[in-house]
């Protein structure tokens, strides 16, 4: 990395400092919402450039020679290769899931900043990374569901108990948002 990437990487760093230090000495109800959304954005920035390249790299071991089960099984149904920006988007969409009906009633509770952080930190150290990881392991093993990666994995049971645990937690997030 260069001293100029360096430079910026640490004024983005300091961007987000300052944007939860506001958030955390601000008096009362009256946060400004530009400064939650600057802090997150930061913190997801630098997340994105440092800890998800970590990860990729060395935890997941990614290569972009290996052929996804959509190229290798191309039936035009179930297997079909996607652009990128819209398998950006299906990311998006799972890390994204209850984080709007939780980060409002921690708000409410704890504060902005502990709310904030929570869901920072949530998503950042284990949402994303969660999600990151089943998406590419699945693709590794020719596309199938996480139930089934279970049952490969460690046996019958389990994986029954891990696709009626999908199933519960879908019912419940469709209750709460029925509401």
């Amino acid at each position: 990395m260069t001293l100029r990437e360096k430079i910026g990487w640490g004024a983005l760093a300091l961007l987000a400092a300052c944007a939860l230090a506001v958030v955390a000495f601000e008096r009362g109800e009256h946060v400004n919402a530009l400064w939650i959304v600057t802090a997150a954005v930061s913190v997801q920035l630098i997340a994105y450039r440092f800890y998800a390249r970590y990860i990729a790299r060395h935890v997941m071991q990614l290569d972009p020679s290996r052929p996804t089960p959509a190229l290798r099984r191309a039936d035009g149904l179930d297997y079909v290769a996607t652009d990128r920006n819209v398998l950006f988007g299906h990311h998006f969409a799972a890390i994204a899931g209850a984080g709007p009906l939780v980060g409002p009633v921690l708000a409410a509770q704890m504060g902005y900043l502990p709310g904030t952080l929570w869901i920072l930190a949530g998503v950042v150290l284990a949402g994303a990374v969660q999600d990151f990881m089943i998406l590419f392991i699945s693709m590794r093993r020719d596309g199938r569901s996480l139930g089934e990666l279970i049952r490969m994995e460690m046996g019958a049971i389990p994986g029954v108990i891990a696709l009626i645990g999908a199933f519960a937690i879908m019912v419940i997030i469709l209750a709460v948002l029925a509401l």
